[in-house]
């Protein structure tokens, strides 16, 4: 049997993939016309990510033309990371391109990020440049939430995408040695460290202009990041209980001043307000601390991060 490592393609492309079925075949044809400009061995793995539509099916019948293309279809919709972990685990190159297939991450960027990693980068990031294409909204969100989890995480994620490229070394890291299932990929990627290379980029608008992400996914995405990488929000509890600590004083002094001075003690108003405060900060004190034993409560029922329901090409099922 051949070492397995004198068979795996130079570059693997992994493109995760979720009702796609009108963009795929194009991303297929441009990103393989790509690769064959700065290598012949490659490989492209699309994982189908419980798409409702016939994202897969697109996929098989390309692999019938091109047998360096290869499709994983999980049971249902596990969501992006986990398709990413799949694509990381069934990939063979000796370097891993992760890219969205609405090809609002460029293609033309692959040689570039090759070329990087062929100089001795272990990783290359492609970093926004620019939101041109996202309403002022979503980017005046973005930028909170990256400050937010770049400053409390001790990780830089300011303008990071998931469109990056991987060494083999990285790729075995990622995908083998963290056992973690509730995964944020962007930190993690920057978090084991090793050489890195970066690259700006301007966000291509998508071929079908509809994004697939919504408010609610940027938060759950947020929370995940925020919990994997930095126990500080549990600190906030402390800072909350003690604020609590200091306007119980400032009330008891007021109430023991009025008394001592023979007015009368601040009444309802006082004591409604007080109420609603120290509530208010009860109610958030539990709320950080129940995201945190909910991220724990997922990790201890140990269930598989995605299941596969087939596959097409060469991947054998991991």
């Amino acid at each position: 049997m051949k070492n397995q490592l004198s068979t795996s393609p130079e570059i693997t492309v992994l493109i995760p993939a979720c009702n796609e079925g009108e963009v795929i075949e194009r991303a297929l044809e441009t990103v393989t016309r790509i690769l064959e400009t700065v290598t012949s061995e490659w490989e492209i793995i699309v994982i189908d990510d419980g798409s409702r539509d016939d994202t897969y099916e697109r996929v098989s019948l390309y692999a019938q033309t091109e047998s360096r293309v290869k499709g994983v279809s999980f049971s249902r919709n596990f969501g992006k990371e986990a398709a990413l972990l799949a694509g990381l685990k069934f990939s063979r190159g000796r370097a891993v391109i992760a890219i969205d297939a609405d090809l609002q991450h460029p293609p033309e960027l692959i040689p570039e990020m090759i070329s990087k990693w062929r100089d001795g980068a272990k990783v290359v990031h492609a970093v926004k440049r620019n939101r041109k294409t996202d309403s002022m909204g979503k980017r005046l969100a973005a930028l909170t939430v990256n400050q937010i989890i770049s400053r409390m995480g001790g990780i830089n994620i300011h303008n990071s995408s998931d469109f990056k490229l991987l060494d083999r070394q990285i790729v075995d890291i990622l995908a083998f040695q963290l056992p973690e299932r509730e995964r944020f990929f962007r930190g993690l990627s920057s978090w084991i460290g090793f050489r890195e290379e970066f690259i700006d980029f301007d966000v291509s608008s998508r071929m079908e202009n509809e994004c697939k992400w919504s408010f609610w996914s940027l938060v759950e995405l947020s929370i995940t990041a925020l919990t994997s990488f930095t126990t500080l929000p549990l600190r906030i509890v402390t800072f909350l209980g003690l604020l609590t600590l200091l306007l119980g004083f400032a009330v008891a002094s007021d109430a023991l001043w009025s008394s001592f001075n023979g007015e009368a003690v601040s009444g309802f108003a006082t004591i409604i307000i007080t109420l609603l405060l120290i509530g208010s900060f009860i109610m958030i004190s539990l709320g950080i601390i129940g995201e945190y034993i909910a991220k724990i409560y997922e990790e201890i029922k140990a269930r598989p991060p995605y299941l596969v329901k087939s596959t097409v090409g060469t991947c054998d099922k991991k």
